[in-house]
C-alpha cells in the first residue's frame, strides 16, 4: 500500500545491496497507538522471521490514496524472514514506492525508511517461527522477488468494484497462493497462510491494508471479525535507531 498511485516511482533497493554499518536498533513499549511518543522503556531488538513490519509514506498522492480507499496510516507493510546466508531480510511489495516485490536487507530498510522521516512499527512473533516454517518461508520470499506490484488490484481498490465492502468480503478477496503480482499488505497476508500462521478459510489477503495489521481491527466487517494477530503476534512497537543507546536486552 506504501505504493498506491504513485506508479512512476521506482527504487533499485532490493537483495544485493550492501548494509549500512550497524547502529543500535530498539523497540519500545508495544501499543495500539499511532502517534509520535516514544513508550519507555526501549529494549535492543533481535529481529526473527515472522516479525511484521509496518511504516508510514511521505509522497502526497500515496497518502491520498489511502484516504480515498477508505484507510489511512500506516501506509506499508512487510514480512521479515531468514535469508541463505543468515542475515534476516524484508519482503516486501514495492518498497520505497517501488514497482516490484524486493528483499532488502533489514538494516539498509529500516535506517532508509528512518532517513525519510517516516516512522516504523514492528509486530513481533510471540513464538518463533519452527525451522520447518522459516526455511519455507525463505523459499517462498526468495520465490517472489521480482514480481510486479499488483497495480491493477489496489486502483480497483479505491472504486466500487473493490473486494472490500460491508457484505462482499465474506467470499471476495479470498487466499489465492502464489500470484503472479502482489499489493503490500496482500503479500503479508498470503505469506502468513502459506507458511501456516494464518488460517485460509478466513484471511482475506486482497480486502486487507496494512492499517488492519496495526490497529488488530478494521472498518471492514468480515476482516474486523475474522483477523486475529494479536493470537500470533505482539502489538505494534515502535522502532528506532539510538546510537549509543544503553537499552535493557529484549526478553526471549
Amino acid at each position: 500500500m506504501d505504493a498506491l498511485l504513485v506508479p512512476l516511482l521506482a527504487s533499485g533497493l532490493f537483495l544485493g545491496c550492501a548494509p549500512q554499518t550497524p547502529l543500535d536498533s530498539v523497540l519500545y513499549t508495544p501499543a495500539y497507538e499511532l502517534d509520535a511518543a516514544l513508550r519507555a522503556p526501549a529494549t535492543a531488538y533481535t529481529p526473527q522471521p515472522g516479525d511484521i513490519f509496518l511504516s508510514t509514506t511521505r509522497p502526497f498522492v500515496a497518502i491520498a490514496g489511502h484516504r480515498l480507499a477508505f484507510t489511512g496510516p500506516p501506509h506499508h507493510s512487510g514480512i521479515l524472514f531468514g535469508l541463505p546466508d543468515g542475515r534476516v531480510a524484508l519482503l516486501e511489495s514495492g518498497p520505497f514506492n517501488g514497482l516490484k516485490v524486493g528483499i532488502v536487507d533489514l538494516n539498509y530498510a529500516l535506517h532508509e525508511h528512518e532517513r525519510r522521516g517516516e516512522k516504523m512499527w514492528i509486530r513481533q512473533r510471540r513464538t518463533p517461527l519452527t525451522p520447518e516454517q522459516s526455511a519455507e518461508l525463505t523459499h517462498w520470499a526468495m520465490a517472489q522477488e521480482g514480481k510486479p506490484f499488483a497495480w491493477g488490484r489496489l486502483l480497483l481498490q479505491i472504486t466500487p468494484f473493490r473486494c472490500r465492502g460491508p457484505v462482499r468480503t465474506e467470499w471476495m478477496g479470498t487466499c489465492n497462493g502464489e500470484r503472479s503480482s502482489y499489493f503490500c499488505s496482500e503479500l503479508v497476508m498470503e505469506t502468513c497462510v502459506h507458511v501456516g500462521l494464518l488460517d485460509a478459510r478466513e484471511t482475506r489477503p486482497s480486502a486487507t491494508y496494512p492499517r488492519d495489521l496495526f490497529f488488530d481491527r478494521s472498518v471492514n466487517p468480515y476482516v474486523n471479525g475474522h483477523l486475529h494477530l494479536a493470537e500470533g503476534w505482539y502489538p505494534p512497537a515502535r522502532w528506532t535507531s539510538a546510537p549509543g543507546a544503553a537499552v535493557q536486552p529484549t526478553a526471549p
